[in-house]
């Protein structure tokens, strides 16, 4: 199986490392809650198709998503970045979550 052992690392792969990936999640987390007011977390249970995530939700309504390792996790995100979290199978999305989807739906139709 000589063919196997052709591949060689690319170097400047653009992938990037576990670590790479988690810190560029903190940051946008933290970035998120800096530039918005009211910022809150709610976790998001694993399904089939997707591991534990974590949304973030402005007081606008603006939110973001990112994946977490698991909801223990997702809350000491939440408490070195000083926001309320929730878990999202107990209180639900916030309203102004929905509003927001559909003020941003309804230009496109």
């Amino acid at each position: 199986m000589r063919w196997l052992s052709r591949r060689r690392p690319r170097t400047g792969d653009p992938t990037p490392s576990p670590k790479q990936a988690q810190q560029a999640t903190l940051d946008h987390l933290r970035q998120f809650v800096q530039t918005r007011v009211g910022v809150e977390a709610y976790i998001e249970p694993v399904t089939n198709v997707t591991q534990t995530t974590m949304v973030l939700i402005a007081t606008t309504g603006e939110w973001t998503r990112r994946r977490v390792p698991d909801p223990g996790v997702a809350r000491d995100i939440a408490r070195a970045l000083s926001i309320p979290v929730y878990d999202v199978q107990l209180t639900g999305y916030p309203q102004r979550m929905r509003d927001w989807n559909a003020r941003r739906r309804s230009p496109r139709r």
